[in-house]
């Protein structure tokens, strides 16, 4: 990637919230790990903890009191490439360019009034590490390394109009940091590197609504704003420094979701989601020198969730859940940074409250990728092959009711 995406990158996966893309693109879903065992199958519905900050404000209103909410999910991708016919460099498949990377989330709502209520939330919704073993790896034109974090603050508040309907509405402040390296050829011709790395800030926000339809089912409809970072620092090829600026539109995303209670034991869930990638076309990396120009293509993409809980009795419950989670980019644009495809969510896991007011959850989900082909030029060198793709997600969860 040019010179914004290597700054880009690095932003978003090295900050205080790294971690490597589970969802499709480099986008987040582990925002709490109590989502994780239903594939977060309602997750603008559940509301069962401080967490729907992230997914849906408006399911405040069912937490009375004070809620506190702490996790942290634990990711670990792999992505290996096998060449088929790359050219005319030489050189090794890169190793696994994946890794695990810990994604913690910290949440808290307070009842104020009868009906209102605030909240706080840091969390981390875009994000991706890539690294190749190998610095000779075959595609060391293409990539090296690649990272992306992103920090995001949500103050948010949320209201009961009556028994039937809530609101919610919350502010994000986010930063981006990004770092992109590979080599490159300059004139001589030699081989060397090349590095990009910078970081923003801006403001965004996200709204929803909670419909309780009966005491047995909720409805959640919410929206996450694109927001917009203006991207500044340096650009580096061969030992010689100097800035860069480049704007990255980072995509809204909407999320329809369904909570009903069976019966006493079942409880069951669902989820539909829509994620403006298209936003991320292109990136034009502005520096002293010209402008580098990296073209990502995406797509507008979806995702759609089901998970059910069974509860064994009144201090554990098991959770499953499946998910088919579709990427944004395609076998023509898709890049060894992000060697992304569409996946599917295979998830487990439990809950467990100690008492009335406390709840620990956990859980583990496999994310299985068709194997992603790649056919990447940079310059003259052609990276051809595919990629075996697979991730795995742990987490767990404590919320305190106070």
């Amino acid at each position: 990637m040019p010179k914004m995406t290597m700054r880009f990158l690095p932003a978003l996966l090295t900050a205080a919230f790294a971690g490597p893309a589970a969802a499709a693109g480099f986008q987040l879903w582990e925002q709490n790990a109590s989502g994780i065992g239903v594939a977060y199958a309602g997750s603008a519905a559940v509301a069962d903890n401080a967490s729907t900050i992230f997914y849906n404000p408006a399911g405040m209103t069912q937490l009375p009191g004070v809620r506190l909410s702490l996790g942290v999910a634990g990711a670990r991708t792999s992505f290996k490439f096998r060449n088929e016919g790359s050219g005319p460099q030489t050189g090794g498949n890169g190793g696994d360019a994946g890794g695990w990377t810990a994604l913690p989330n910290a949440y808290l709502s307070w009842q104020v009034g009868q009906n209102l209520f605030l909240g706080l939330g840091v969390s981390s919704p875009f994000g991706l590490t890539t690294k190749y073993d190998d610095a000779n790896w075959i595609g060391r034109y293409q990539a090296l390394k690649s990272e992306i974090t992103t920090v995001n603050v949500n103050p948010s508040l949320a209201y009961r109009l009556n028994d039937k309907v809530s609101l919610g509405f919350g502010l994000n402040y986010q930063r981006i940091d990004a770092e992109m390296t590979k080599l490159v050829i300059v004139p001589g011709p030699a081989t060397t590197n090349y590095s990009l790395k910078g970081d923003a800030s801006t403001w965004g926000w996200n709204g929803g609504a909670l419909f309780t339809l009966s005491p047995a089912m909720r409805v959640g409809v919410s929206y996450r704003s694109a927001i917009k970072h203006e991207l500044e620092g340096d650009r580096t090829v061969g030992g010689v420094t100097t800035s860069a600026k480049a704007n990255l539109k980072l995509p809204d995303t909407f999320i329809l979701s369904v909570w009903q209670q069976v019966s006493e034991q079942w409880e069951a869930m669902g989820d539909l989601s829509y994620t403006h990638w298209s936003t991320v076309d292109k990136l034009n990396i502005v520096h002293a020198v010209g402008t580098d120009v990296e073209n990502f293509n995406y797509r507008d993409s979806w995702r759609f969730a089901w998970g059910a809980a069974y509860k064994a009795s009144d201090a554990w419950k098991a959770k499953f859940g499946v998910a088919y989670d579709r990427t944004p980019t395609t076998n023509g644009d898709r890049s060894a940074r992000v060697p992304d495809n569409n996946r599917i969510w295979l998830s487990v896991g439990g809950q467990w409250k100690p008492s009335r007011d406390a709840a620990v959850d956990f859980g583990y989900a496999y994310l299985y990728l068709h194997d992603p082909r790649i056919d990447q030029t940079a310059g003259t060198a052609n990276l051809r092959g595919r990629y075996n793709d697979s991730a795995h997600i742990l987490g767990v969860q404590y919320s305190q009711g106070f």
